[in-house]
């Protein structure tokens, strides 16, 4: 059997339509036997086709989707993005979010990088069905974010409009504490806290804050040995701002979130959170 001739020809045409690499479209249509059609087919199942042209686009649409283990003791977040809003409202595209959760879930991997790796539906992984949509839907998708969160108590809290998702892990059990953890969470969700407490606030944040409030002192004609005390002051009230423990509980500004949990029992706090927003 003689082997088919690819022309360069053959090869621009289907660059041109599909927005593919010349050498994947070589390729493609020596896999297809110089079969144009089935040569779209093999670039789209591989989602090449006209990804390329998409790659300077941006997903900002998607949807989001927490999801908590039978036992609450772990909790993962997963969000896939496109670029319409067209497209995160189709159902089919909700389902395929809901089952690369399902199998984040069941799998805890360490990373991204190693969810996308995990085999999904028949012979593919799920990073290969992510790049297969590409082609299938017309749209640049991308399953941009994977968290995770273990703790004796872990709660989820997922936005009616799929954009919005948290997991909060808590150091005690019980529907008391259940029920607290969902406050918490929406708490998260609107306040959007950079960490559980100041202790734990990345420490580059902490010396921007400093810089920014000597800046702030400066430019308003502080005197420059005054300048350290005055941003240590303002550096206090944004981790009352912006920690979560710390925070006004928005159920009832009278608290802040700690008062709230030690309300419930003395020693009930947060180990953890997660959240992630389009």
């Amino acid at each position: 059997m003689s082997e088919v001739k690819i022309s360069a020809a053959d090869i621009n045409k289907l660059r041109q339509m599909t927005g593919a690499g010349m050498m994947d479209c070589k390729k493609a249509l020596e896999e297809a036997g110089g079969d144009y059609d089935a040569a779209v087919d093999v670039l789209r199942k591989k989602g090449i086709a006209k990804a390329a042209k998409r790659e300077d686009r941006e997903a900002r649409e998607g949807v989001v989707i927490a999801l908590a283990s039978a036992d609450q003791k772990n909790g993962i977040i997963v969000a896939l993005n496109c670029e319409t809003d067209f497209v995160a409202r189709n159902e089919g595209f909700i389902g395929l979010t809901q089952k690369f959760a399902d199998i984040a879930l069941a799998q805890m991997p360490a990373s991204l990088e190693a969810l996308l790796a995990l085999p999904f539906e028949g012979n593919v992984s799920i990073g290969e069905k992510v790049g297969e949509q590409n082609g299938i839907v017309g749209e640049k998708i991308e399953l941009s974010r994977y968290e995770k969160i273990s703790g004796d108590l872990v709660v989820t809290y997922n936005h009616s409009n799929n954009k919005r998702s948290v997991i909060v892990a808590l150091n005690q059990t019980g529907d008391a504490v259940a029920e607290a953890g969902r406050d918490i969470a929406m708490q998260i969700a609107a306040m959007n806290p950079v960490s559980v407490s100041k202790d734990d606030v990345d420490p580059k944040i902490v010396e921007k804050e400093i810089e920014i409030g000597k800046e702030l002192a400066r430019n308003e004609g502080k005197a420059e040995d005054m300048l350290e005390k005055i941003a240590m002051g303002r550096l206090n009230k944004f981790f009352q701002e912006s920690t979560l423990l710390s925070q006004k509980f928005v159920k009832n500004n009278e608290q802040t979130v700690q008062q709230y949990l030690q309300s419930i029992n003395k020693d009930l706090t947060v180990t953890g959170f997660k959240h992630v927003a389009l």
